[in-house]
């Protein structure tokens, strides 16, 4: 069951704030399986009866497993989540919940972070998170760097290379300043033409609204400046990959329950059996966190130019130290390096809090930690479990997995497991292993 997303707070009536703020439309939009964003653009006049009622698409014209048979995917505006287009800001974006026949859809990504959240509020916890988008800006066309100047060996913080692109990245961060989210840093990353921009963590559904609108955003400025902004795990094959590194604390109240003074990594022991749960379920986990077949060039790719991946290609976890699939870079919290810029933002915090719970719910311990460094020593480990392969090998993970159907609902797993495959075989499953290793797409 989906929360109530005015519980607790007056109802807010959209209608008055688009008069109040000269707002003339809406974009009433929801993230589909495949990590889509979808919309329609309404009138302002027209959003008293779409708040009351949704707004009706046709769910077999987005990635959901519905029929042309079927009744109306409505889509339920949240007011908490209105943003005003920063580089238009007459039109409000909205995300919204999907109802089908009345009843909340259990495959719909947000819905499903809804309920993962309640689960938490069961056991008295509140999940805050904050991610690390990578992207790169490119030509137009997407076929190449958009800065020809950008080509050194060692590129990650370029202070020539970032400056090159201030007007987009200033813009960029203008924007989430004057949002409120609080943007903290931003830089050129490892690879040539490549980005992060940071902002401050918060609970997770806001989190993943705040994620779904960047993507958007930084594609719609980076258009707006000539250029093509890219989410892609791995678009060039001896650069490094874009990766979404996901930042984990549990809270109870005003207390991070996640934190241990004593500890010599600073964890509790709820937060070790949280991190027991994501190395218990990373296979599956890859699903979701790697869902598209370009991924697996990235966590297991070979070293790039700049001399290494920063990805993990196996199930461990340490301390300060980023070769490690989870590190462990301060009292309290913990990292999650596998995501990558692919993943869906709503099913990327909803499967991290799902394995989570399962580790908090079956006391997993996730053993000792392994402070080595992975890219030079790795092949030393002998009992770390390795990442899979390919996305097909993640589909037949989380097909053979207990904790993501049994936590997240059969109704969200079975019909993304099948999309999954779907494009699986759409795009290499006619291919030899040659071939798919060669292949920048499989």
């Amino acid at each position: 069951m989906v929360q109530d997303t005015t519980s607790g707070r007056e109802p807010v009536d959209l209608a008055a704030v688009a008069e109040e703020r000269g707002i003339r439309y809406f974009l009433i939009s929801f993230t589909d399986l495949s990590g889509a964003q979808r919309a329609k653009l309404v009138p302002a006049a027209a959003i008293k009866g779409m708040q009351k009622n949704g707004a009706g698409f046709a769910g077999f014209a987005a990635a959901f497993e519905f029929s042309p048979a079927d009744p109306d995917l409505v889509a339920v505006p949240d007011p908490s989540s209105l943003i005003q287009l920063p580089w238009k800001p007459e039109v409000g974006w909205l995300a919204s919940d999907l109802k089908m026949h009345g009843e909340w859809v259990e495959q719909g990504p947000r819905n499903t972070l809804r309920r993962m959240i309640a689960r938490a509020t069961q056991h008295g916890l509140t999940v805050k998170t904050g991610v690390e988008c990578e992207f790169f800006l490119l030509t137009p066309d997407g076929q190449a760097i958009g800065d020809a100047h950008d080509n050194a060996a060692k590129s990650c913080y370029d202070a020539s290379a970032l400056m090159r692109r201030y007007d987009v990245i200033a813009e960029l961060c203008d924007a989430m300043l004057g949002l409120g989210w609080e943007p903290y840093q931003n830089d050129h990353e490892d690879a040539n033409g490549q980005f992060e921009m940071n902002w401050i963590f918060d609970e997770a559904l806001i989190t993943a609204d705040r994620h779904v609108f960047f993507k958007f955003m930084a594609r719609s400025i980076a258009e707006k400046h000539g250029l093509r902004a890219t989410f892609m795990p791995k678009p060039f094959m001896h650069l490094t990959g874009s990766g979404c590194h996901a930042h984990i604390s549990l809270w109870n109240g005003d207390t991070n329950i996640c934190y241990a003074e004593n500890d010599p990594l600073g964890l509790s022991e709820q937060g070790y059996n949280f991190v027991g749960g994501l190395i218990e379920n990373a296979d599956a986990l890859c699903a979701f966190l790697n869902p598209v077949v370009n991924s697996y060039k990235r966590i297991n790719a070979p070293r790039t130019v700049s001399g290494a991946t920063w990805s993990p290609n196996s199930v461990t976890y340490a301390g300060d130290n980023r070769t490690h699939m989870i590190r462990v870079p301060g009292k309290g919290r913990f990292e999650m390096r596998l995501p990558d810029g692919a993943a869906n933002p709503y099913l990327l915090q909803a499967s991290l809090l799902a394995a989570g719970l399962d580790g908090l719910e079956r006391r997993i311990n996730p053993g000792a930690p392994l402070d080595i460094n992975m890219y030079t020593e790795g092949h030393k480990v002998k009992d770390a479990k390795k990442l899979p392969l390919n996305l097909l090998d993640a589909v037949r993970a989380l097909d053979a997995s207990d904790a993501m159907p049994r936590i997240l609902g059969k109704g969200l797993v079975e019909p993304y497991a099948r999309l999954k495959m779907a494009e699986w075989n759409a795009h290499c499953g006619h291919l030899s292993e040659w071939e798919r290793q060669t292949t920048l797409d499989c």
